[in-house]
C-alpha cells in the first residue's frame, strides 16, 4: 500500500467516527462518476450517428479541439476528492464515451498517467455510440469479471404526456426506436466485480435513457432501468448475501423521481437500510439541501448519484466502509458569464469546457490495524 494514499484525519473524520483518545489512520479510497459529455474522436465510424462531432460537422471538431478536451477531463479527474485524500480516484465510472479508444487517450495524458488506470469498456447499441465505462487503478483493484447488461425498452412503453410536460433536459441526447422491432436503443448497464485491496466489490455504471420527448413521456424508460439495477443488486445478493455494490451513473432523473425511489428503491436515510440488497443514497439529502450537477432553466438538479449498498455502511469493522458524498465543482468548471452563469462551463463554438454535468464522489474507508 503507498503511503500517498493513506490519511490521517484529525478533525473531521476524527469527528465523524466518535471520540476517540488518539485520532485513528484510514485507508481512504475515492469513487467517482462523471458524465464526459460528447466524449467522441475525430474519426467517422459508420456503425453510429456521430457525424456532428467531425472536423467537417457542425461542431468542427478538430483534432486540436479533442486535445483539448481530454486535457481538460484529465484535469478534472485527477483532483475529484483531493480535498480529503490526496490520492486521484480509485475508481472513475464516465458517460457519453465514443469509444474504448478515447478512454485510452485519456488515461495517457500527465495528470492520469501516474496512476495507472485499467478499463472496463464495452460498445452499447446506442444510436449515437455513446457509452459507459469503469476505469481503475490497477494498483489498487483486480477485475475479476464484467458483463454488460442490455436495457430492453420499447416505442409502446412511453407514458402520456400534456402540453407542460417539456423536460427535455439533453436535448442532444435523443431516444430513437428502430422502426421495424420499435426497440429504443440506450445504454447497456456495465457490472464490474474484483477485488479492492483484497475485498470483494461490485460497481454497477448507469447512463439512464434521455429525456427526450418530455419527462414524463420517457419516465416508463427510466423506471426500467431502475427495475433493472434492482434485478442486478438483487442478483448479486442472491449470490453472496454479504455482497458489497456500488451503482453509480448519469440517471436522467433526480433522486426523488420513481426510477430512482420505486424501480431502484433507493433510501433517504441509513436507518432505513434493513437488509443487504437496500441501497443508501447520499445525494438525495444534497439535493434537498439544494445542490445540483446540472442546470436547465435555472433550475438546478443532480441527476449524477453513487449509492452503495447496505454493507457499505454496517459493515464488518474490519472492511471498507462508506464515509461521506461529495459534488466536484471548482471554479474554473463553472461559466462565469453570459446567460449561462453559473452553470456547468461546457463546449461551446469558441471553447472548449468540461461537461454540462458536475462530477460526483464517495469515499471508501477503513480503519488502518
Amino acid at each position: 500500500m503507498k503511503i500517498r494514499n493513506l490519511i490521517v484525519l484529525f478533525v473531521g473524520l476524527f469527528a465523524t467516527i466518535g471520540a476517540n483518545a488518539q485520532a485513528k489512520k484510514y485507508i481512504v479510497h475515492t469513487v467517482a462518476f462523471y458524465n464526459f459529455e460528447n466524449c467522441y474522436d475525430t474519426i467517422n465510424d459508420p456503425k453510429i450517428n456521430d457525424e456532428e462531432w467531425l472536423p467537417t460537422g457542425a461542431q468542427n471538431w478538430t483534432s486540436k479541439k479533442y486535445r483539448q478536451k481530454i486535457e481538460n477531463l484529465s484535469r478534472v479527474l485527477s483532483e475529484i476528492g483531493t480535498s480529503e485524500n490526496q490520492n486521484a480516484p480509485t475508481f472513475i465510472g464516465g458517460a457519453e464515451i465514443e469509444n474504448r479508444g478515447v478512454l485510452e487517450d485519456l488515461i495517457k495524458q500527465p495528470k492520469l498517467i501516474s496512476h495507472d488506470y485499467g478499463i472496463v469498456h464495452y460498445d452499447s447499441p446506442d444510436k449515437r455510440g455513446i457509452d459507459v465505462a469503469l476505469l481503475y487503478q490497477k494498483k489498487h483493484f483486480r477485475v475479476t469479471s464484467s458483463i454488460n447488461i442490455p436495457l430492453l425498452i420499447y416505442k409502446n412503453q412511453e407514458g402520456k404526456t400534456d402540453s407542460k410536460d417539456t423536460g427535455d433536459v439533453l436535448t442532444q441526447d435523443k431516444a430513437e426506436a428502430d422502426k421495424s422491432t420499435n426497440r429504443v436503443y440506450t445504454r447497456d448497464q456495465l457490472l464490474v466485480t474484483g477485488f479492492l485491496d483484497g475485498e470483494e466489490i461490485n460497481i454497477i455504471v448507469n447512463h439512464w435513457p434521455s429525456r427526450s420527448g418530455g419527462e414524463k413521456k420517457s419516465s416508463p424508460f427510466r423506471e426500467a432501468a431502475g427495475a433493472l439495477n434492482r434485478k442486478i443488486i438483487d442478483s448479486l445478493v442472491k449470490i453472496n448475501p454479504n455482497a458489497k455494490i456500488i451503482t453509480m451513473g448519469d440517471l436522467n432523473d433526480g433522486t426523488y423521481n420513481r426510477s430512482v425511489k420505486v424501480g431502484l428503491g433507493a433510501k433517504l436515510k441509513k436507518t432505513e437500510l434493513k437488509t443487504s440488497g437496500d441501497i443508501y443514497n447520499p445525494f438525495e439529502q444534497m439535493a434537498k439541501d439544494g445542490n445540483a450537477t446540472l442546470f436547465y432553466r435555472d433550475a438546478g438538479d443532480i441527476f449524477d448519484q453513487i449509492m452503495v449498498s447496505e454493507k457499505f455502511v454496517n459493515p464488518n469493522p474490519s472492511s471498507f466502509k462508506y464515509w461521506k458524498a461529495g459534488i466536484w465543482n471548482k471554479p474554473y468548471m463553472i461559466q462565469t458569464t453570459g446567460q449561462y452563469k453559473g452553470y456547468p462551463l461546457r463546449h461551446s463554438a469558441t471553447d472548449v469546457g468540461f461537461s454540462d454535468h458536475f462530477p460526483v464522489y464517495v469515499y471508501l474507508i477503513k480503519e488502518m490495524k
